[in-house]
């Protein structure tokens, strides 16, 4: 197989606990993230891994392929690990079950890009930021990219800052989408890299890439998403699902 989605569906949130079930117009949030990963069509399979016999059982039932992995994962890259160890697969993507409006073409792209760009070894996304109350928002992380759009740096923390001085009338901002597109090979790199000082600050796992030198491509994408951390980005995504559709 050329790529492969992986969706992995962790119940426990410490902020909104089984927050991949809660529903969104009469469907668990897991199943709009499924179907719009379905629509890829670069995608040659489309996995859910969970870590919850229910979430196995409600997958199952709209139809997901799904794999129930090891509890004790520490992160959503490890439980994707298990999943792909075994095949073979060029290309490994992760999804969020936490960004219901994320688009097929988003995902086309990272797929596309990983298998066209020779010497890549890691692709995601960003959104230039047109509501500036989201630089504030520790939930919405920022990235910084350099002339050839490799990521710099990615903080929760509004970056870049603009200093008092500054002649940069109209700065742009961009703000991460969390989607992933590895190699097989580096997602096992990935996966052994331990955890850095700016990782354990920051709480954002991709700063691990960056701390041991390796590029992360980010492609610019003109979609917006909402990540649900709260039952409050919940409400956002209802609301703009709803205007959406007028």
């Amino acid at each position: 197989m050329e790529a492969v989605g992986v969706i992995p569906a962790r119940y426990k949130s410490t902020r909104f606990e089984g927050k991949i079930l809660a529903e969104i117009f009469g469907k668990p949030m897991l199943q709009f993230v499924w179907e719009r990963a379905k629509q890829a069509r670069l995608l040659d399979e489309v996995i859910i891994a969970c870590d919850n016999e229910k979430v196995k059982e409600i997958a199952e039932n709209f139809g997901a392929n799904v794999v129930l992995t090891a509890k004790e994962h520490p992160s959503g890259t490890d439980r994707i690990a298990e999943v792909v160890a075994l095949m073979d697969v060029k290309v490994v993507v992760n999804i969020q079950a936490d960004e219901p409006l994320i688009q097929p073409v988003m995902i086309d792209s990272v797929v596309d890009t990983l298998l066209s760009e020779k010497g890549l070894e890691m692709v995601t996304l960003m959104k230039r930021i047109t509501d500036l109350k989201d630089l504030d928002n520790p939930n919405v992380v920022k990235v910084v990219v350099d002339k050839n759009n490799f990521a710099l740096y990615f903080s929760r923390a509004p970056i870049p800052y603009k200093a008092k001085d500054s002649k940069v009338k109209e700065p742009v901002y961009f703000k991460h989408i969390g989607i992933y597109g590895y190699t097989k090979d580096f997602l096992f790199t990935y996966k052994n890299i331990p955890v850095s000082l700016l990782e354990a600050m920051e709480k954002l796992e991709q700063l691990r890439v960056l701390f041991e030198g390796f590029k992360i491509k980010v492609l610019e994408t003109r979609y917006e998403t909402i990540g649900v951390d709260t039952p409050e980005d919940l409400e956002r995504v209802k609301e703009y699902l709803k205007k959406s559709q007028v």
